[in-house]
């Protein structure tokens, strides 16, 4: 499977924006001027929270559990629980392989993770776009079984929450987008294992006809301002669903865990980590575009020099990170081994470079990584002087995109890229 981003990422979510300005297309469940009092509202949050410290944009989610929104433990040491998410901690990678064990695999929930059946779960496809326009109600149904005897495929793809660095925003730029306040734990790359979407899709009857392909999630509606949402979704363009999109029931190995979709979830290599819908069971395909919550008033890039309906997201930014816990003890006078990893949505890495005080080197990259979708690295460092220091990693990926000393800013706080000054305490 394909481990570089569709092109077509912002030229779908650009068109279907402007589709759903004009009133042409189509968003299931939600009434659009309920979207736009609600879009009048997160306006007025983010403006309001440029001036105290950061706010959720919306309120606790109808339905769900505060006590126990994740099902897996949290270890301390290995995730940082955020609201109804969880983090991975990257101290916990370091002497790990290539992909993030599940046990620290981070977590995105918009309410709670869903305790499902795996004998009653169907996946159920309906719409336009599919022969004789099967209705929700009656549409074309296959068990977990049935996906199971189609041709299996794996793929390891990274997935990362469009917020994920969330945090530096304002501790680096004092800047204070609402939301969850990620670190860079957003993010991870596991060995999916599953069946193509497409070739479901074209055993459902798939037509010409079709443009736009929406999964939904099967955990509780997530409501705000007053307004229910409905299931977490987020359509893709046809293309895209032909391509490399896999619905997946295994995860490095094991069947997918409860808080990562069980017992099937879609995965969507190179996009944003909301196209990859957690726990599928209805999939809208549909003859004319469709539209969400998620791709109008969330997932966009909204504030200053950006269009008033946002512009669009895009594929995800260069980040880098250590595998060192923030504000970590090193021993001075002692040859240390720095190691990290570095990623990028717009394609694999090409060089990373290292700055612990003393300017920018090259680190020495991992060989057996190049062209996945991130890259280990690894730099010796021998602090000789006692005291506080800043530590510093930037990548260049194969497009030539970098990261910048200061990230752009947008009022919900995503695709941060910015170089992260990374706090460490010579001793």
């Amino acid at each position: 499977m394909s481990r570089t981003p569709s092109p077509e990422e912002t030229d779908h979510d650009g068109r279907r924006a402007r589709q759903w300005l004009a009133g042409r297309a189509h968003c299931p469940g939600v009434a659009r001027d309920d979207l736009l009092e609600l879009g009048s509202a997160m306006a007025a949050l983010t403006a309001a929270a440029a001036e105290r410290e950061p706010v959720a944009v919306t309120p606790a989610p109808v339905g769900v559990d505060p006590g126990a929104p994740i099902a897996k433990p949290l270890r301390p040491d290995l995730l940082r629980p955020l609201e109804t998410n969880a983090e991975m901690r990257w101290a916990a990678m370091a002497g790990q392989g290539y992909v993030v064990p599940n046990d620290r695999f981070f977590v995105r929930n918009h309410t709670r993770s869903p305790r499902l059946d795996a004998r009653s779960w169907r996946l159920r496809l309906f719409g336009t776009g599919l022969a004789g326009a099967p209705t929700r109600d009656d549409p074309v149904e296959f068990d977990l079984d049935e996906l199971r005897r189609l041709p299996a495929e794996e793929s390891t793809a990274l997935l990362e929450c469009a917020g994920n660095g969330r945090r530096f925003f304002a501790d680096q730029q004092d800047e204070h987008p609402p939301g969850v306040a990620w670190d860079l734990g957003g993010v991870g790359v596991a060995r999916w294992r599953g069946v193509r979407l497409g070739a479901v899709l074209r055993r459902a009857g798939l037509t010409a006809d079709a443009v736009d392909v929406m999964p939904e999630g099967l955990d509780p509606h997530y409501v705000t301002g007053g307004v229910d949402l409905g299931p977490v979704r987020r359509p893709l363009p046809v293309a895209k669903a032909l391509d490399d999109v896999l619905l997946a029931y295994e995860m490095n190995g094991e069947p997918l865990g409860v808080d990562h979709g069980f017992p099937v979830r879609v995965v969507v290599p190179g996009w944003i980590g909301i196209a990859s819908i957690k726990w599928v069971g209805p999939i809208e395909v549909s003859a004319t575009p469709l539209f969400s919550p998620w791709n109008t008033r969330f997932y966009r890039m909204f504030g200053p020099g950006r269009p008033a309906d946002g512009a669009d997201l895009g594929a995800q930014c260069v980040k880098s990170a250590f595998e060192l816990a923030w504000d970590a003890r090193v021993p001075a006078g002692t040859q240390v081994l720095l190691r990290g990893r570095s990623w990028s949505g717009a394609g694999p890495i090409a060089r990373v470079e290292v700055d612990t005080g003393d300017g920018w080197r090259p680190a020495d990259l991992v060989a057996a990584d190049r062209g996945g979708p991130w890259q280990r690295w690894t730099v010796r460092w021998r602090p000789m002087t006692p005291g506080r220091c800043v530590l510093r990693a930037r990548a260049t990926d194969v497009t030539g995109a970098g990261q910048p000393d200061r990230a752009d800013r947008n009022d919900l706080g995503y695709l941060f890229d910015a170089v992260v000054r990374h706090p460490v305490t010579v001793r």
